[in-house]
């Protein structure tokens, strides 16, 4: 019983948050600049998320996860295929921790 409560309490708490906004957000007019704002907040959410992993790829070499996420990057700028853009920051890293 203690687990079925503790279940629709996280259910709970995790849904209401993520539904109010949803349900309200049509009743209200932001600034463009708010919603400029809004639109860029996935962006840093990814590069936060993302970023640290590039520099720990290998702690005592971070050139290795650098010169990984500058491949992707570049790749990426040309709007290369995701699948081309991941081969290629793994085979720089595996090159770079060789040469390295």
């Amino acid at each position: 019983m203690n687990t079925l409560l503790l279940i629709l309490g996280m259910t709970a708490v995790t849904y209401l948050p993520r539904m109010v906004p949803a349900l309200f957000m049509d009743r209200f007019q932001f600034p463009a600049w708010f919603r400029n704002w809004l639109k860029n907040i996935p962006y840093a959410a990814l590069g936060a998320l993302i970023f640290p992993g590039v520099l720990l790829v290998d702690e005592d070499q971070p050139l290795v996860g650098v010169v990984g996420g500058l491949v992707a990057g570049l790749l990426a700028y040309f709007r290369v295929h995701i699948i081309y853009i991941m081969t290629a920051a793994i085979l720089a890293v595996l090159v770079m921790q060789n040469l390295l």
